[in-house]
């Protein structure tokens, strides 16, 4: 059966400069293609992408276009570098933007476009923050509906301060190559187990009237 991965290059560099972060995307999409697996990545700085909540912000903002590709495929990957020891602001952005999938509802269950859809995450840098990238990024993805298999996540970190970045040092590095084998084959067998065995069953719409009646506020529900 075959998939669809896309994988979201957050650096800061526009193409065609050097990306330590496309380097290890590489990698893991490597050990996906053998899979039977179709592998795109998009570095959002090429893009024209308006800061805001919505899917569209009108003239210039190519967005849209990227939020099309995220809607198609299988499996989404955000890749980011550690930026003063948090993510690159263009995975800040991108999650704001996804705020607009909350309004692309299914018409029979609520459900958000990233149902049904698995995620994963690629970290690279030169100081500490792996961890607080991950955990943000993918909790993120799980609230916009996409699910998340064991062991997703995949990272390299050098020294702290300048020094050489993952293609000069981290290639062999036995960690990093491990977890790119784990988030390569959880990846593509929980997109499989979706797409065999069904979409999520949960009904939103159900479950939100549900709420309502036994709730006194009246915020938004979304």
């Amino acid at each position: 059966m075959a998939l669809k991965a896309l994988f979201l290059n957050c650096i800061l560099k526009y193409s065609p400069g050097t990306s330590n972060t496309q380097a290890l995307i590489d990698k893991v999409a490597d050990l996906m293609k053998p899979m039977d697996v179709e592998c795109e990545t998009v570095r959002l700085v090429d893009h024209e992408i308006a800061f805001g909540t919505e899917s569209d912000m009108g003239d210039g903002d190519e967005w849209p276009k990227i939020y099309d590709k995220i809607k198609a495929a299988d499996i989404l990957i955000p890749s980011m570098p550690v930026w003063m020891g948090v993510r690159s602001s263009p995975c800040q952005l991108m999650a704001e933007r996804l705020d607009g999938s909350y309004r692309d509802l299914d018409p029979n269950t609520g459900q958000y476009p990233l149902y049904n859809k698995v995620a994963g995450v690629i970290v690279t840098g030169n100081e500490d923050g792996a961890h607080d990238c991950r955990a943000t990024t993918l909790y993120n993805f799980t609230h916009y509906g996409c699910t998340v298999p064991p062991n997703a996540d995949c990272y390299w970190v050098g020294d702290a301060g300048p020094g050489p970045s993952y293609i000069k040092a981290g290639q062999g590095h036995l960690y990093t190559n491990r977890t790119a084998r784990f988030l390569a084959s959880g990846c593509v067998w929980m997109a499989r187990m979706l797409k065999e065995h069904g979409p999520v069953g949960t009904n939103l719409t159900k479950l939100t009237e549900e709420a309502q009646k036994v709730s006194t506020d009246t915020a938004p529900a979304g």
